[in-house]
């Protein structure tokens, strides 16, 4: 068997560089903006603009992923243009000008997640997904934690600024990363989820696509960013607001808890969707998140930040193995893994990009309170919702339990 160790070295590397980049600025862009006189309800809609461009190219690049060799390549020309969108910030913070670099920004960071998804299962196939899925978000979530570390020193001394230029510098990591990678070892078959292996047959092969057992982990994965992608940047502009805190430390520091628990977080979920399978990560994903807006929301001092971005790295570090991991199971010889991935994508990007305007308009009319309670309630539906779903599809159990059926 052909050694893959250096493309797997070089893998993690890559998934350290683009935790910064795929994301732009983060929650960064969020408090700039506020010191440019920007509204929470006019940041907000900014936010929800770009989350709903990516969720409509999610889909399309999914189906790309799925039937390019050129993902490498892919990989590199995204990293340069968010890394282009994200510098044009500074230049213009007009409506317009803001506008059109969150777009770019939201369509090449769209392409990132499939692209990863499908350059990993092309390296390790399905048996080797669960525990490389762990290893590529403590990478991921480890890039992110120095990324913010290092922004908020930077921004410190140089402002928000400073931030980007941490950025431009993982953004010329990932791009050497993704050289290092050999791209004949990449199986794109197995890639899109036709391996030889049929010793299990296809769990949607006699149904449309997408499955129903699909569109319960969507709609559910939508539930939770819906009360979950504004906390973070809501967070950082309520310390400001109400605490005057540096906002360029007190937003690295939201992020670095956060990240530095997500990395002990998706290594032990890998190892537990190996013995217990992947539903019950999403199971304790959707119960931690009502959790911590009800903590944000009830607890008013700035030391909110710990006890919220612990629940988060938690939270984030558990879904963000269970579902890649998930969706790969339930299409597994469909050919149209990748594609599924962006279907989940774009129904987590409407979940999204609900989230900021709806948070935004709570928390500029009412307050930041009542903002995080608020969304501490979306991810009690998706919680009811997963339940329901584990009983009446045959193919979400299967999928769910797959790992430790074979761990058996």
């Amino acid at each position: 068997m052909e050694d893959k160790t250096r493309s797997l070295a070089f893998l993690s590397l890559l998934c350290f560089g683009l935790a910064d980049v795929r994301d732009g600025l983060g929650p960064f862009l969020g408090v700039y903006l506020q010191q440019q006189s920007w509204t929470a309800d006019e940041i907000g809609i900014i936010m929800s603009l770009g989350d709903a461009v990516a969720l409509l190219c999610a889909a399309p690049l999914g189906a790309l992923t799925d039937h390019t060799r050129a993902k490498r390549c892919l990989l590199a020309c995204s990293a340069v243009l968010i890394t282009l969108a994200c510098g044009a910030f500074f230049l213009s913070t007009a409506p317009l000008a803001v506008g059109v670099s969150r777009c770019v920004q939201a369509i090449a960071g769209a392409a990132v997640g499939p692209l990863i998804s499908g350059v990993t299962l092309g390296l390790v196939g399905q048996a080797g997904l669960p525990a490389r899925l762990g290893i590529n978000e403590a990478w991921n979530h480890a890039g992110n934690a120095t990324s913010a570390a290092l922004g908020g020193l930077v921004g410190f001394y140089c402002g928000i600024v400073g931030v980007f230029w941490v950025m431009a510098v993982m953004a010329a990591l990932s791009f050497a990363a993704v050289l290092g990678i050999n791209g004949k070892q990449i199986d794109h078959q197995v890639a899109r989820g036709l391996d030889a292996d049929t010793s299990r047959p296809p769990l949607t092969g006699r149904r449309g696509f997408p499955p129903r057992s699909l569109w319960a982990v969507a709609l559910t994965v939508g539930l939770f960013h819906f009360g979950n992608a504004a906390m973070l940047p809501l967070l950082g502009q309520s310390a400001v607001t109400r605490f005057g805190s540096n906002p360029a430390l007190y937003t690295a520091a939201t992020v670095i808890v956060a990240q530095a628990t997500m990395i002990g977080a998706a290594l032990l979920a890998s190892r537990l969707a190996v013995r217990r399978g992947y539903g019950v990560l999403f199971l304790l994903a959707l119960c931690v998140l009502p959790v911590r807006g009800l903590i944000a929301g009830l607890y008013g001092s700035e030391w909110v930040i710990l006890p919220v971005q612990i629940l988060d790295g938690i939270g984030n570090g558990t879904l963000g193995v269970a579902m890649p991991g998930l969706v790969a199971r339930l299409l597994r010889g469909s050919g149209h893994i990748n594609l599924g991935l962006g279907f989940v994508m774009v129904v987590h990007g409407i979940g999204a990009a609900m989230s900021h305007t709806y948070a935004g308009f709570i928390a500029h009319h009412f307050s930041y309170e009542m903002a995080f309670l608020a969304l501490a309630l979306l991810p009690c539906i998706g919680l009811a919702l997963y339940i329901f779903a584990l009983r009446r599809f045959p193919d979400l159990h299967r999928a769910s339990q797959a790992e430790s059926n074979s761990a058996a």
